[in-house]
């Protein structure tokens, strides 16, 4: 089975689902002849034509309306956003348009699209280029919001996403982008949307997280068993909307202890809706109060300060202690 790190893995599920699916096409800023700003799409013109792989105007919101007319009409489109900083001009689209013409219409239209985008910290970008704002998405009724943590994953959740009915937001953490490398088949792998997966199994302490936040958690679960003798049961969202909460719940239920992870804003984050869920479902089996470790309530920094913005495995590590009360 080949390694492939995730700009190798969601290219390899583009190019097989348009192989698949003629209906499939790509559309965005830079996707066509320069192979996308990442060199995720790179070769895809070169495959299956100008009529396919369409290079766009730098226009966000007209990228999203023309990709929910074509989906209206038919067509899969995957419109890329070239950062997710820059979707907010698609935004109104998304919201007034892709989100609500199922039920605008009772069911006699659906928008089956992909709405791709780069987003999170960790690459010493520029503003606009750096932020965390799944919740914008997350919080629109019709829309899905997808957040992969690896290359066998993103691979697998991609495809899910484009043969979906419904609107799906695919947000990509470029910080690991090219950071490390998975076992990826060839063969066609597909993953359901709104499903939660374990990543690493415990007793004594959940952690959620999603995205590029899976890797220091990961570590920070590796010190908890080497330093403390704990035993951390990790768990990857995958989808953010719609949330996966059962395993979550029924992982606090058992642990007793739990803290979240994410590089979003710490107000009204995802985090707090994850809590909310758990005092919902599991608050008289819970031990301590759950933590959030998560980004600050401010802009993300440039580079020379970026790394002090993102949770790393340093913070989850002590999050997780004082939520034990095991010290350092």
């Amino acid at each position: 089975m080949a390694e492939r790190n995730l700009i190798e893995a969601l290219n390899l599920a583009l190019r097989q689902e348009m192989e698949r699916d003629g209906d499939v096409l790509l559309m965005g800023e830079d996707v066509g002849v320069d192979g996308g700003v990442f060199r995720l799409t790179d070769g895809l013109l070169d495959r299956f034509g100008a009529g396919r792989v369409m290079d766009t105007p730098l226009a966000e919101g007209a990228i999203a309306g023309m990709a929910i007319g074509l989906a209206v009409y038919g067509m899969r489109p995957v419109a890329e956003m070239q950062f997710s900083g820059f979707s907010y001009l698609a935004l109104a689209q998304m919201e007034n348009h892709a989100a609500r013409l199922r039920w605008r219409s009772r069911g006699r239209f659906t928008v089956p699209m992909v709405l791709r985008m780069p987003y999170g910290g960790g690459v010493h970008a520029l503003e606009h280029h750096s932020e965390s704002k799944e919740v914008f998405y997350a919080h629109i009724p019709g829309l899905k919001m997808v957040i992969p943590s690896g290359p066998r994953n993103g691979r697998a959740l991609l495809l899910s996403a484009i043969r979906d009915p419904d609107p799906v937001v695919f947000f990509e953490p470029k910080r690991i982008y090219r950071a490390f490398r998975e076992e990826v088949p060839d063969a066609e792998e597909v993953l359901p949307l709104g499903e939660a997966r374990t990543a690493r199994n415990g007793d004594d302490i959940t952690i959620v997280t999603y995205g590029a936040m899976l890797q220091p958690v990961l570590q920070a679960a590796g010190r908890l068993e080497q330093e403390d003798g704990v035993q951390a049961h990790v768990i990857d969202l995958q989808t953010i909307a719609p949330l996966d909460i059962a395993p979550v719940a029924e992982s606090v239920r058992r642990c007793g202890r739990a803290v979240v992870v994410h590089e979003a804003h710490r107000s009204f984050g995802p985090g707090a809706e994850i809590v909310a869920r758990l005092v919902e479902e599991a608050f008289w089996r819970l031990e301590a109060p759950v933590r959030r470790v998560t980004g600050y309530d401010v802009h993300i920094p440039y580079f020379a300060r970026e790394e002090a913005y993102l949770p790393d495995a340093e913070r989850v590590l002590a999050a997780a202690r004082e939520t034990l009360n095991v010290e350092a």
